[in-house]
């Protein structure tokens, strides 16, 4: 299999360096020239990787390639992120998490109307800080309105801990927080260092002594399909069903989304809700 990884990493990238101009990096394009992208010697000198070490690359020989090497390489081809990680793995390493720190904080227009088109069900979307950055209209009769919130407020870990009317919400508060927290620490230990992540983890460790107990466990945790118990102040008692998915085109952004079953009169519950 490794042996097949590496002809396929070949190919890729003399597929890629046969589209890359020269003239993209100032190379001179002369009247006897045949090959119309880089040549192997032009990529190698660019990225700085020997020459026959490169071919021996391009040509799936049994040889070790360094996450450096591959970042270079990916520089000068160009590689997107679907690209870059396409190397990565055929060439047996860890996908590289995205250099860029910038928070996602808008949301594609295509996922906003499919959103918006789910009116019975609560949907909301939190980017890689789990700041709630959209919602629908069913969120926020069941969740709060998210429109009055404030920042800090909106932040799900923030929400969790410190907002009492979030903690009478739910039925199993103390399972579904513990579950949260090794969900964040899950996905944000790419951000230890910050100042958004310290702040935050600070603040709730001085505010809430159950984050400050549970915080040094340590617990990391996926995001489980599951069923919620709410207790919502006006309607009752409501019985969801939930799940997390990842926007394609923004992996780091969640849609979660609800679905009220018929158990305890849920679906006709939400339906006086949303229409009254």
């Amino acid at each position: 299999m490794d042996k097949e990884r590496k002809k396929e990493l070949g190919k890729f990238l003399k597929s890629k360096r046969g589209k890359i101009s020269p003239t993209e990096f100032g190379l001179p394009i002369g009247k006897r020239r045949k090959a119309i992208g880089l040549r192997r010697e032009e990529l190698s000198q660019l990225a700085g990787i020997g020459l026959t070490w490169y071919t021996w690359l391009e040509q799936g020989r049994d040889i070790q390639v360094s996450t450096q090497v591959l970042d270079s390489i990916s520089r000068i081809l160009k590689l997107n992120h679907e690209e870059r990680k396409h190397i990565y793995l055929l060439a047996n390493h860890q996908i590289p998490l995205d250099n860029n720190s910038d928070i996602v904080d808008t949301l594609h227009p295509v996922v906003q109307n499919f959103i918006n088109h789910q009116k019975d069900c609560p949907i909301y979307v939190t980017n890689e800080k789990w700041d709630v950055i959209s919602w629908n209209k069913a969120a926020c009769k069941v969740f709060g309105d998210f429109t009055k919130m404030s920042s800090k407020e909106k932040n799900a870990l923030w929400r969790c801990f410190c907002s009492k009317d979030y903690k009478e919400l739910l039925v199993n508060w103390e399972d579904h927080a513990k579950r949260l927290l090794a969900q964040f620490r899950a996905t944000t230990n790419r951000f230890i260092g910050e100042r958004w992540y310290k702040d935050l983890i600070d603040e709730l460790r001085t505010t809430s002594e159950k984050f400050n107990n549970w915080w040094g466990d340590q617990e990391i945790l996926g995001t489980p399909i599951g069923e919620k118990e709410i207790r919502h102040p006006y309607i009752g008692t409501l019985f969801m069903e939930h799940m997390t998915l990842q926007v394609y085109d923004s992996p780091d952004l969640k849609l979660t989304i609800y679905r009220p079953l018929e158990k305890g009169h849920t679906a006709e519950k939400m339906e006086r809700l949303l229409n009254g």
